[in-house]
C-alpha cells in the first residue's frame, strides 16, 4: 500500500495466464469487467470495471488513464501507474480504426465478439507456420537432389551398358565393300580381359602390317597384295576379293596332317557360287585338307574335304558336307576334324556336327598353311571372295562339347590352340 504519491518500487506482476493481460488479453474478458473497455454494458454506479464505462467517466478515473473532464492536476489514484495522461480522444481513436460489425454504439464502434482496442492486430509472426514452410521447403529441396542423383545414376548406366553391349556380328556385313583396299588397317592398342595383365589383340605382326600375328604359335600369315585387315565393329577381320592375288600363307605347316587335328574358322562370303575354300593345308602338287564352300548335286553346301592319295586325284578324296539356313552375307563357323585312331574326318557347322565319313588316312603334305584358295593339280584354285576371321588350329580332336562352345574371338579354354589369327 501506499498514500497515493508514491507509487509502488516494483511493477506489477503479470497477470495469471487465462484471466487477462495488461489491455491485451488472449481470449474475450468475461462480460462484467476487464482490464480495457469490456464490450458488454458496465454495472450500474460505474462499477464492476477498471476503464471508463461508455459514454459515463468514472470520477476517480480508469486503470492509469484519466479520463476527459477531469481536473488538471489531479492526482492518482491508488492501484494507477504513474505515467503520463493519454489524451481522452486516444480510446475513440482506436474504436474509429475498427470496423463495425453491426454491434450497439456508435458507427465504428466494435460490435459483439469483437476483442477490444488493445488486441493485437496480428503483427507478430506465425512461428509455426514459417517453421513447417521451412520444413516444406527442405523436403523438396532433398528430394530434388535425390532424383537429380538417380537420373545422373541412370545415364552413367545407360551409357556403361551401351559400351558393354557394343554391337552385334550382322551390323555392319551387309556393308561390306565388294572390292576390299588391300592396305591394313592401323593396329589397335592392346584392349583389357578379364585377367590382370591386358591382353594384347592386334591384328598383325609389329611393324609389318602385311602379316596377320599368330596369337597362339610362331606361324604369321603372309597376305598376297590383293588381302587386308580391316576393322568392323569390336573385332578384324580379313577381306579377300576372290582373284589369284587375295590369299594369306604362312611360311611352313601348321598342322601335322600324320596326326589327329582340328581347324576351324568363322567365315563370310559374298555369292556361294562355285568351289571356294576358306582354309587349307598341302605341298606344291595338291591340297591335304580343304575346309570352306563347294556345290555338291547342284547345290551349295559347306564342305571338309581331305586328300587320301599321294597324287591328289578326285577320286581318291573324301568329302563330308553340311548346310545352314543362310550361306551367303552372313557369318558362319566352320569346323572340320581328323580322329587318327578311328579313321574318321567330321564336319560342324555353326557348332553342330553336319557329317562324318571314314578315310584310310590322310595325304601328308606338310606344306604352307592357305587363306581363302587351295592347290589343285599343281595349280591355285578355289579362291575366297568374301571374309574371315578366328581361325584356328589344334593338334587334337575336340569334342563335340568343345566345338560347340568355340565362339567367334574365343579358342577352347581347356586346349591351346597350335595356332590362332584374327581373334579378339
Amino acid at each position: 500500500m501506499t498514500d497515493g504519491t508514491n507509487p509502488p518500487s516494483n511493477p506489477q506482476p503479470e497477470p495469471a495466464p487465462g484471466n487477462g493481460g495488461y489491455g491485451f488479453p488472449p481470449v474475450p474478458p468475461a462480460s462484467a469487467a476487464g482490464y480495457g473497455y469490456p464490450p458488454g454494458a458496465p454495472a450500474p454506479g460505474g462499477g464492476g470495471s477498471f476503464g471508463p464505462p461508455p459514454g459515463a467517466p468514472a470520477d476517480g478515473g480508469g486503470y492509469g488513464y484519466p479520463q476527459a473532464g477531469s481536473q488538471p492536476g489531479a492526482q492518482p489514484g491508488p492501484y494507477q501507474h504513474q505515467q503520463a495522461p493519454a489524451p481522452a480522444a486516444a480510446p475513440q481513436q482506436w474504436a474509429q480504426g475498427l470496423p463495425n460489425m453491426g454491434g450497439p454504439g456508435a458507427p465504428g464502434a466494435p460490435g459483439p465478439g469483437l476483442p477490444g482496442p488493445f488486441v493485437p492486430q496480428s503483427d507478430q509472426p506465425d512461428w509455426e507456420a514459417m517453421a513447417d514452410r521451412s520444413a516444406a521447403e527442405k523436403r523438396k529441396k532433398r528430394l530434388w537432389m535425390i532424383g537429380a542423383a538417380v537420373t545422373v545414376l541412370a545415364l552413367l548406366a545407360g551409357g556403361g551398358t551401351f559400351l558393354l553391349l557394343g554391337g552385334d556380328d550382322k551390323g555392319g556385313n551387309e556393308a561390306k565393300n565388294d572390292a576390299p583396299s588391300p592396305s591394313v588397317s592401323a593396329s589397335p592398342s592392346p584392349s583389357a580381359s578379364k585377367s590382370k595383365a591386358p591382353v594384347d589383340n592386334t591384328p598383325t605382326v609389329k611393324d609389318d602390317p602385311t602379316q596377320i600375328r599368330d596369337r597362339s604359335g610362331k606361324a604369321p600369315l603372309k597376305m598376297g597384295p590383293d588381302a587386308g585387315v580391316f576393322p568392323i565393329e569390336k573385332r578384324f577381320e580379313i577381306r579377300t576379293k576372290g582373284n589369284e592375288n587375295s590369299y594369306a600363307e604362312s611360311a611352313k605347316g601348321v598342322v601335322d596332317t600324320s596326326k589327329s587335328f582340328t581347324v576351324s574358322a568363322h567365315v563370310w562370303n559374298r555369292a556361294p557360287k562355285g568351289r571356294q575354300i576358306a582354309l587349307s593345308q598341302g605341298n606344291e602338287k595338291s591340297f591335304s585338307f580343304e575346309l570352306g564352300l563347294d556345290q555338291v548335286n547342284g547345290k551349295p553346301t559347306w564342305v571338309f574335304r581331305v586328300q587320301t592319295g599321294d597324287q591328289g586325284a578326285e577320286a581318291t578324296a573324301v568329302t563330308v558336307t553340311g548346310e545352314s539356313p543362310k550361306m551367303e552375307k552372313t557369318f558362319s563357323t566352320l569346323t572340320g576334324t581328323y580322329d587318327a585312331e578311328r579313321k574318321q574326318i567330321a564336319l560342324y557347322v555353326n557348332g553342330k556336327k553336319t557329317g562324318e565319313a571314314p578315310v584310310p588316312g590322310v595325304f601328308q603334305a606338310q606344306g604352307p598353311l592357305q587363306l581363302a584358295r587351295s592347290r589343285h593339280e599343281d595349280k591355285w584354285t578355289a579362291p575366297w571372295s568374301g571374309a574371315m576371321e578366328t581361325v584356328q588350329t589344334y593338334d587334337v580332336v575336340l569334342s563335340p562339347a568343345q566345338i560347340d562352345t568355340l565362339k567367334p574371338g574365343r579358342v577352347d579354354a581347356a586346349t591351346k590352340p597350335t595356332g590362332s589369327w584374327l581373334l579378339y
